[in-house]
């Protein structure tokens, strides 16, 4: 695992998130390209040279971060590889300071590890759609 730009498989990365999530299906290479470029920070797993999961930090770096398209490609599931990527995200220098968002439908108890947990009435959210 680490945060090599350089390493990152987008195509790999393109492919999961556009032909395989809930969130991202439908996205465009162009928008993969642009949410990448305008990111904090990538970090992916591999086994080998094969890319098994990502996830991207949007961030000022000061004050906020939002953790964004994590993934773990099925047949590495279950391996402790999702806990390990939001760990590398959320629990490491300077990272942990911040606070910290995300949005998903899933495996909210691998985020409350972490110590997320639904909003405060403090809290608002903007959702295009809703």
């Amino acid at each position: 695992m680490d945060d090599d730009r350089g390493r990152v498989d987008v195509d790999a990365v393109h492919a999961y998130l556009s032909g395989e999530s809930y969130w991202a299906r439908g996205r465009t290479r162009a928008e993969t390209d642009a949410a990448l470029a305008g990111s904090m920070r990538v970090i992916g797993v591999y086994r080998g040279d094969d890319q098994v999961g990502f996830l991207r930090v949007v961030s000022d770096g000061v004050w906020f971060a939002y953790l964004a398209d994590l993934y773990v490609l099925e047949p590495h599931r279950g391996l402790g590889l999702g806990v390990e990527l939001v760990r590398e995200a959320v629990d490491t220098e300077p990272w942990r300071r911040l606070r910290w968002f995300l949005s998903t439908d899933d495996a909210h108890g691998l985020y409350e590890r972490f110590g997320f947990r639904a909003p405060s009435e403090r809290a608002l959210y903007r959702h295009p759609g809703d």
